[in-house]
């Protein structure tokens, strides 16, 4: 396809269309492309909320059908309408399955520009980065695709899914109302390949995550607990409901009066052991209806407003013993009856019942709410090899999504992710790491489109399999009742075709590995994939991994990270950020500035985190507390000795601020996400002119907690605000002196 294409790929989401990559961190981004979206974009569309008129269209989209000489069929398509059906599919198939491959569709990747993964982030500050992506953007597609080796035909057996999601709301008032943020350049891109916004948003499946559903059940059983312990059975003191008004004092004696009468009129009854029960009386808007509730006399109410039914609950409770205040829910809202009991032990009986009722109710309603987290219940307890590509972005989402809130660090992260996913391989890291996959691909691009025109060819022009080359291996796609080994749905960019791409290219390089899949041992197991296995880039571009089983984190070696230029080596120790400075300045004069003062090889590099905010690294650790000192003292004086220093350039107008690199730590894991990052550091609460942490070196280069010694009193960080990000513009990030990765 021509021209320029957005992919979610390495760490990121650009890529050129003759396959090289451009990669910085989140965003792979040709720079004709970056420059264009950064103008243009910036930087969300609120959350959705309201959808344009949604129009009845067909079950299946329009994205799943082109002619094509191939066997061409739609995609399983998994929507509200069908999510029942597919499921109890989707479990034989997962069961029976050798591997199941994965791919996500989401609204963004980045909340603002300074949050893209950079060479100078360290592998806790990407791992921030990639938490505040997963818990601003939402998952709009899921693609699930099982594959079975079929011994007889020598063939894997595909079943590619793609289901719709939407977080909605189904619990009720404790479901939380879900928002979420839109990167333009997202919505775009699914547009661009007709992504059906109006069937995701009407028949998309919501869900509820572990954490919710725990919080739900919790609140559901408390609301029904604390409104069945005020019945006249229990010691606990009846709240007054306050008579403000001479109506109150006036309805409250009428339903007193009226509830009397029905009252003696049913003791008479019994004495007279009559099985009749009164009739409604002088009732001619029927509010009073005599009627049987769970083989008892009671009455149901009828057209009062809810202060009113707060008054009778009260009367019952103060005045009548042997008569229950019910409320249940009814076929379309909720009723309210009051109730007869022959004895307090009969009226223990009925609140026993009715609380058992609305326990089951609610948790016939919290199940329902869960929806498609039963998919990844079933793959994490099924525990299968989840295959992924670039997919530690992927992972996080479905951890957020469906599991509970993210951890604040990455080694607890890692370990929430190995309770639920002990299985993971990443094909990007598989194609990358292996000598003869490297190869196989003639050092090329290993983004996921063009890893697969490489390894499957004929699997991705459709062509019959016959024919093929000993190691091609033969994939059979099942939809339903259909079945071709020749299959191609035309569907490039569905969150379900391109599992079923990650699947076939993992296939394909088992194959290429010499792996044996007549063996009958667990892929998981298999030795020749054990260096793979639970590795994914935590960064693409600057070759980071981090090991899900261990939590260990490692950059690539450049033998396996060849058509990638190495970036020049940080030391964390000896970085300073600066923001809040003069726009005129750029990072040349920025480190002229500091040369004058700190000698000319002082400063080993800067770099444009935005255009508010530079990395400044310095070539001693101690050069860092030298200059926010200095700073401090020349701000202190504003004397004409300071006016002609060097640095006054750099510190005009009173609000250039500067930190150590633990404060900018601290402001990527504020979930604010202001677009311009001095403006997301006032937000946070790093408000002051030098905030200074005294980062003692330890041996092995880490850093010490410490406090600030000076300016402690404006050092505070304020309580996360929630904000909405606008749209601004932004420079090209400048560089000096560091080749970008």
């Amino acid at each position: 396809m021509g021209g320029k294409r957005w992919v979610k790929e390495a760490g990121g989401i650009w890529e050129g269309s003759d396959g090289a990559s451009q990669s910085r961190g989140h965003e792979e981004v040709s720079e004709t492309v970056k420059e264009d979206i950064g103008m243009k974009q910036h930087w969300m569309v609120r959350a959705i909320s309201k959808t344009l008129t949604l129009i009845p269209i067909p079950f299946h989209s329009s994205r799943a059908s082109f002619s094509s000489p191939s066997s061409s069929f739609a995609l399983k398509n998994v929507t509200r309408s069908n999510f029942e059906l597919s499921l109890a599919d989707l479990r034989r198939h997962v069961r029976d399955s050798d591997f199941v491959s994965i791919d996500l569709e989401m609204t963004g990747v980045t909340s603002a520009p300074w949050r893209e993964s950079f060479e100078f982030d360290r592998f806790d500050v990407r791992y921030l980065k990639v938490k505040d992506s997963a818990e601003k953007f939402a998952v709009v597609q899921f693609g699930v695709c099982p594959f079975r080796w079929d011994s007889t035909k020598q063939s894997f057996i595909a079943h590619p899914h793609n289901f719709y999601i939407f977080p909605r709301q189904e619990v009720g008032a404790y479901d939380p109302s879900y928002e979420f943020l839109c990167q333009t350049a997202s919505i775009d891109f699914l547009a661009k390949y007709q992504f059906d916004f109006n069937l995701c948003v009407k028949e998309g499946i919501s869900y509820l995550s572990r954490a919710l559903e725990d919080a739900a059940r919790l609140h559901l059983h408390s609301t029904h607990e604390d409104e069945l312990s005020e019945s006249p059975c229990t010691t606990k003191e009846i709240k007054d409901v306050p008579l403000v008004r001479m109506a109150d004092i006036l309805f409250v004696e009428r339903m007193r009066n009226k509830i009397s009468e029905w009252h003696d009129d049913l003791l008479q009854i019994r004495n007279r052991r009559s099985s009749q029960i009164p009739e409604d009386s002088n009732d001619s808007m029927n509010q009073f209806q005599t009627i049987f509730f769970r083989m008892r006399p009671a009455i149901k109410l009828n057209g009062f407003t809810s202060r009113q039914l707060r008054l009778i609950k009260s009367v019952i409770q103060k005045s009548f013993k042997d008569l229950a205040y019910i409320r249940v829910n009814g076929a379309s809202c909720l009723e309210q009856f009051i109730v007869y009991t022959n004895s307090r032990r009969d009226l223990e009986l009925l609140m026993k019942e009715v609380k058992g009722d609305l326990c089951k109710e609610a948790e016939m309603k919290i199940g329902a709410a869960i929806g498609f987290r039963h998919v990844i219940d079933l793959l994490s307890s099924e525990q299968k090899l989840i295959v992924g590509h670039n997919c530690f972005l992927d992972i996080a989402h479905v951890c957020r999504k469906f599991v509970g809130p993210l951890p604040s660090n990455l080694e607890e992260y890692v370990t929430l992710v190995q309770k639920n996913f002990p299985y993971i391989i990443d094909t990007k890291i598989l194609l990358n790491a292996s000598n003869v996959l490297q190869l196989k691909m003639k050092k090329s691009s290993t983004s996921l489109s063009k890893a697969f025109a490489i390894l499957c060819p004929h699997i991705a022009s459709g062509v019959s399999s016959s024919g093929l080359a000993p190691s091609s291996v033969t994939v059979e796609v099942q939809v339903d009742d259909m079945r071709s080994s020749n299959w191609n749905s035309g569907a490039k960019h569905e969150a379900g075709y391109d599992a079923f791409m990650t699947g076939c290219i993992f296939a394909q390089s088992c194959s290429h590995l010499n792996i044996d899949f007549s063996s009958h041992s667990m892929l998981m197991k298999e030795e020749k994939l054990q260096k793979y296995i639970n590795l994914l880039y935590l960064s693409w571009s600057c070759g980071d991994i981090v090991n899900i089983k261990t939590g260990g984190t490692t950059t690539e070696s450049s033998a396996f990270n060849t058509f990638k230029i190495q970036p020049t080596k940080i030391l964390f120790p000896n970085i300073a950020i600066i923001w809040g400075f003069p726009s005129k300045l750029k990072a040349r004069e920025i480190k002229e500035s500091l040369c004058k003062v700190f000698g000319l090889t002082s400063v080993t590099s800067i770099y444009h985190l935005d255009r508010t905010a530079v990395f400044v690294q310095f070539n001693k650790s101690e050069l860092v507390s030298d200059f926010l000192e200095l700073k401090s003292r020349l701000e202190k004086k504003n004397d004409a000795i300071s006016v002609f220093h060097p640095l006054s350039e750099l510190l005009e107008g009173g609000n250039t601020r500067a930190a150590s690199y633990e404060v900018y730590k601290e402001i990527c894991g504020s979930p604010i996400s202001k677009v311009l990052f001095a403006d997301q550091a006032e937000a946070v609460g790093i408000n002051l002119n030098t905030k200074l942490l005294e980062n003692k070196v330890q041996e092995n280069g880490s850093f010490a907690n410490s406090q600030s010694p000076i300016d402690t009193k404006t050092a505070d960080i304020k309580q996360p605000l929630k904000c909405t990000s606008g749209s601004s513009k932004f420079p090209k990030g400048e560089m000096l002196d560091i080749v970008s990765c």
